[in-house]
């Protein structure tokens, strides 16, 4: 009691026109329209939490997937030869976010089984060294890695590029440079053929279809190379990567070229920065409407309430302590609604792995097939950062909802409000 005895009149009066008033009437109505502006509020701000959050989890786990065959960070030589490597590597690790290094050969090529033909990318690599870079090695769910030994000619395939060429492991494939042999007949295509010693799901169907592995000194002597493409590199927190290569272009000696993983799918990730833009757009949408439900709202309170200003402008009541009175109201109504939308929003984004499939048990459906999205369950990834700029806009729309209804309260004139009363 206390406390609302010491609180400003615009307060007490703004929170009392935010609660319903007589039973019936014009008084509920308006208090039906503001629980329902609330609600709508309440609803854009939940449903734009959770797509955010499904949209952030959907591109986390896909970069996951591409970073688990990728590298975070590639060193090559501008002369496409790096016959130090090893040089290279302990200048690396010079940087304390560098936790492993690896060299690679980098090439294309064609694979042939029997009438089928795939275009693959060959990556010559050390498998005592690849785990350090990659995750490849624990995604062999056929065969081994270390298969790959070096003058054996083994080779570990993608599951869909296997699938493509109808191959198991201990079959034969044969690989087609594009680099020919001169012979006195001519310019041949350079053969070899290769055992499968295992297969590899990294669950993106871009390597899963088109990405070979072979040993580094098989690739050096099926692409006539004499040292390796380059050296492969794993940080500690990959999202720091582009200030790592800045770090490393400082240490490094030589004409070399860093690129980090960023920059390697730059368009990939762009193109999902574009979308999260624009349904973050499309979505507060949701929330002006709702916004301008609120506009009308708080316009049938002024227009309700005229007597009621009127006697407060008597009783001394400035103009502006008039139009607070409403911004009062219109705010309590989208503090609310944010407030709630917020707590929603979170709360689905959370448990969105226990939602989904019980929503998918009941209704007897499944909204993600395997064969298209390469993953059964929704994933979901709430980012502090997005849930608080969404309350922050939420609030000041509805801030800015209430400025003309306030306006046009603090100008109505006592004697022609009290004329008819």
């Amino acid at each position: 009691m206390s406390f609302t005895k010491n609180m400003p009149f615009e307060w007490l009066v703004g929170m009392r026109y935010t609660r319903a008033g007589r039973r019936g009437g014009r008084n509920s109505f308006i208090s039906f329209i503001s629980l329902i502006s609330m609600a709508g509020i309440a609803l854009g701000v939940a449903a734009l939490i959770v797509v955010l959050s499904v949209m952030n989890g959907f591109q986390k786990e896909v970069r996951d997937r591409m970073l688990s065959v990728l590298s975070h960070i590639e060193v090559f030589d501008a002369t496409g030869s790096m016959p130090h490597w090893q040089e290279t590597a302990r200048e690396a690790f010079q940087a304390p976010e560098v936790k492993g290094a690896a060299p690679y050969v980098a090439a294309q090529a064609m694979m042939t089984r029997d009438d089928t033909v795939r275009g693959v990318v060959i990556r010559g690599v050390l498998p005592d060294q690849e785990p350090k870079v990659s995750d490849v090695a624990d995604q062999v769910h056929q065969g081994s890695f270390n298969s790959l030994k070096s003058g054996e000619f083994n080779i570990v395939l993608g599951k869909d590029l296997a699938r493509a060429l109808r191959v198991q492991v201990g079959d034969k494939v044969t690989m087609i440079a594009p680099q020919g042999q001169v012979t006195p007949a001519g310019v041949l295509p350079r053969l070899k053929q290769y055992t499968v010693g295992g297969i590899f799901e990294a669950g993106h169907n871009e390597y899963d279809s088109s990405l070979a592995f072979i040993h580094i000194d098989d690739a050096m002597r099926m692409f006539k190379l004499e040292a390796p493409t380059g050296l492969r590199l794993r940080i500690a927190d990959m999202q720091r990567a582009p200030e790592v290569a800045l770090e490393l272009s400082r240490i490094l000696s030589g004409n070399l070229l860093i690129l980090d993983w960023s920059k390697q799918n730059r368009t990939w990730f762009a193109a999902v920065q574009t979308e999260k833009r624009m349904m973050f757009i499309i979505l507060t949408l949701i929330i002006a409407v709702a916004a301008f439900n609120l506009v009308s709202t708080l316009v049938m309170t002024v227009t309700d309430k005229q007597a009621d200003i009127a006697i407060l402008r008597t009783l001394g009541a400035s103009p502006a302590s008039i139009m607070k009175i409403f911004i009062i109201q219109g705010a309590l109504v989208g503090l609310l609604g944010t407030a709630i939308g917020v707590g929603l929003g979170v709360t689905i984004a959370m448990n969105i792995d226990v939602i989904v499939p019980f929503i998918e048990r009941l209704l007897g459906v499944q909204f993600l097939s395997k064969e298209i999205y390469l993953i059964t369950a929704l994933p979901s990834d709430l980012r502090w950062p997005d849930v608080w700029t969404i309350g922050s806009v939420a609030v000041v729309l509805a801030f800015l909802a209430t400025l003309y209804p306030s306006w046009r309260a603090a100008n109505v004139r006592p004697a022609e409000a009290l004329r008819y009363e």
